[in-house]
C-alpha cells in the first residue's frame, strides 16, 4: 500500500516554470514616474529640455524609452521652442516619431500660445512693451514661415483682439491695407500695432515690408485710427518701425 505523502511536502514541490514565472518591468517605467514627481515637486525649471520633451512624449509612446528621441529632436531643431513649433512635415521626417506625438506636441505649441495670448488681452500695451515683445517672441520668432498678425487696441491703448491675418512663405507674406482698415472697424479699434516675424533671424526690414507699413498707416490715418508701431521679429532680436524711425 503507497504511503500518502504530508501535505506540507506537497506543498514544497511545485511544478517548475508554472509559478516562479516573473514579470519583467520595462527599464523606462520608474524613469517615467521618477521624471513626474521631479517636474511636480520642483516645477519645469528642475528639469532640462529634453526631459521636458521626454514627457510630452510619454503620452503618445507608452511603451518604448524616449530619451534618444527627445535628444535626437533637440539636436535637429535646437531648443524646446524649435521643436514643438517645427512644422508637421519637419516633424514626420524624424524617425521613431509618428503622427501622434506629432500631434502631443503641436498641442503643446497651441497651449504655449493660448497662455501667453491670456496674459495680454486687456492689458494696457503701450507701458507693457517688455511683455508684449517677449509674448511676440514666444508665438513668432520660431515659425518657419513668415507670419503677419494686427493687436487691436482701443482708445486706452489696451489690448482688445490679437489675430493673424496671413500667412506666408519663408520669405514673403501678403498684406491687404483694405483688410486691416476693414477688420479695425469691425473690432472698434482705435489704434494698430503690426507685427511679423522674419524665419531668418535678422529683423531688418526690406523696402517691401516698409512700402507695405506705410500704405497700412495711409488707410489707418483716412479712418481715424493710429498705427503705433510696426515690429519686425526675429530670433533673439527685434525691429521696431516707431523706435527707428521709419514710421
Amino acid at each position: 500500500m503507497t504511503a500518502h505523502r504530508p501535505s506540507s511536502e506537497l506543498k514544497e514541490a511545485p511544478l517548475p516554470g508554472l509559478f516562479d514565472m516573473r514579470v519583467e518591468v520595462p527599464h523606462y517605467t520608474n524613469h517615467r514616474d521618477r521624471l513626474r514627481d521631479r517636474l511636480i515637486r520642483a516645477g519645469a525649471q528642475a528639469v532640462a529640455d529634453y526631459e521636458l520633451l521626454e514627457l510630452v512624449l510619454f503620452r503618445a509612446i507608452p511603451r518604448r524609452d524616449v530619451k534618444a528621441l527627445a535628444k535626437g529632436l533637440l539636436a535637429r531643431f535646437g531648443n524646446f521652442n524649435h521643436v514643438i513649433a517645427a512644422p508637421m512635415d519637419q516633424l514626420l521626417d524624424m524617425p521613431g516619431l509618428g503622427p501622434a506625438a506629432a500631434r502631443e506636441l503641436k498641442i503643446v505649441e497651441a497651449a504655449a500660445h493660448r497662455m501667453a495670448q491670456a496674459q495680454m488681452l486687456n492689458r494696457e500695451i503701450i507701458s507693457s512693451w517688455d511683455t508684449l515683445i517677449a509674448y511676440c517672441t514666444t508665438t513668432m520668432a520660431h515659425q518657419a514661415q513668415e507670419q503677419f498678425r494686427i493687436l487691436f487696441l482701443d482708445r486706452k491703448n489696451v489690448l482688445i483682439a490679437d489675430e493673424v491675418q496671413q500667412t506666408g512663405t519663408v520669405d514673403h507674406v501678403p498684406v491687404y491695407p483694405r483688410e486691416v482698415a476693414r477688420r479695425a472697424l469691425m473690432l472698434n479699434a482705435s489704434a494698430v500695432i503690426l507685427v511679423h516675424n522674419h524665419p531668418s533671424g535678422d529683423p531688418t526690414p526690406s523696402d517691401a515690408d516698409i512700402t507695405m507699413t506705410h500704405r497700412i498707416h495711409d488707410a489707418l490715418l483716412a479712418l481715424d485710427i493710429t498705427l503705433h508701431d510696426h515690429v519686425i521679429i526675429g530670433k533673439g532680436r527685434h525691429t521696431s518701425f516707431r523706435s527707428d524711425g521709419i514710421l
